[in-house]
């Protein structure tokens, strides 16, 4: 109970900007004695800061507090075929330092490692990482990424955890992807699906009525397997005789190949948009894409059909995933 009521004040401080104890006990619900208590343990631990006192009204002037944005920090990580890149950030979201460096996909688990314990000497205040992989992950493990095997059934949060006494979160791409579209936008009880055709073949994350949808064995999103033709998936659907390349939609096989996948999201799961990377469409493919859509399921019922930056909304999700990794922690 003492652990949530501090998650409760810090979530509270944040989110407010700045707050008297009787605002704080009066938003969170949440006794004045108890607030005080725990403001003075905060205060003393110097997570949050006496900012002045407010105007009188007649009486004792109240004392306004602010947590201190740089009393926690956190590290968001994405990996990619050819880079890694990453970002530190205060616990108001404010960005710190960015990088990148040689992607680990090629190499081991070891140099991200090196990655990160470099990161935490240069930054001792990291109190949550989160990492974006391009596979499927399970609590933290990696149970289902083709083209890397070094990774597959590797346990990245235990295992990273264990090794620096920091909590981490390990993320699907494409989840991280929409669940950052949504927060950035701020959109709530929506459902989405966020399409990248990418470095690894298509992708996808969904969202029902506010949720990030994983599935019962968090396989949820691997659309490359659906099959769409008589003896083809939709991933091969996409390749066309172009096995090893990255995919570029361009005829008219693809478009329908992609429309077939829209008209199976409205019919299943009837999501408001289904965004795309705004560096593989235009508007004119996205035109294209819909009208062939309507072929299959009655226009009134299709998803809006939209673009978004895929590695701003990635990393903002990821960014989200360890801010609130970093208010629940009881470390």
């Amino acid at each position: 109970m003492t652990n949530e009521l501090i998650y409760r004040i810090r979530a509270g401080l944040i989110m407010m900007g700045s707050a008297t104890k009787a605002e704080l006990s009066q938003r969170l619900g949440i006794s004045f004695p108890t607030i005080s208590k725990f403001i003075a343990q905060m205060e003393n631990d110097g997570e949050i800061r006496y900012t002045g006192d407010d105007d009188s009204s007649g009486g004792r002037r109240a004392k306004r507090y602010t947590y201190d944005p740089e009393y926690m920090l956190g590290l968001a990580i994405f990996i990619e075929k050819d880079e890694t890149h990453y970002s530190i950030f205060n616990c108001i979201g404010d960005l710190k330092e960015q990088g990148s460096t040689p992607s680990v996909l090629q190499e081991d688990t070891g140099l991200l490692a090196d990655l990160i314990e470099s990161l935490i000497e240069k930054y001792p205040r990291l109190r949550s990482i989160a990492i974006g992989v391009p596979g499927a992950v399970d609590n933290g493990k990696i149970i289902f990424i083709p083209p890397y095997q070094q990774f597959q059934d590797y346990d990245l949060k235990e295992e990273f955890e264990s090794r620096f006494q920091i909590p981490v979160v390990v993320e699907n791409d494409m989840n991280a992807s929409v669940l950052g579209y949504a927060s950035n936008f701020e959109l709530e009880n929506e459902s989405l699906v966020y399409l990248y055709f990418g470095q690894y073949g298509p992708g996808s994350g969904v969202m029902i009525n506010g949720d990030v949808v994983r599935g019962s064995t968090f396989f949820s999103g691997e659309i490359s397997l659906i099959p769409q033709y008589d003896q083809q998936t939709f991933l091969q659907a996409l390749q066309g005789e172009e096995r090893d390349r990255r995919i570029v939609l361009a005829n008219d096989d693809q478009i329908d190949a992609v429309a077939r996948l829209i008209a199976t999201f409205a019919a299943i799961l009837n999501p408001r948009a289904v965004i795309f990377c705004d560096d593989e469409v235009d508007d004119e493919l996205l035109t294209k894409i819909k009208d062939r859509s309507s072929a299959y399921v009655p226009h009134k019922h299709l998803p809006s059909l939209l673009k978004s930056n895929w590695r701003q909304d990635y990393l903002y999700g990821l960014q989200h995933l360890a801010l609130n990794s970093m208010i629940t922690d009881n470390r």
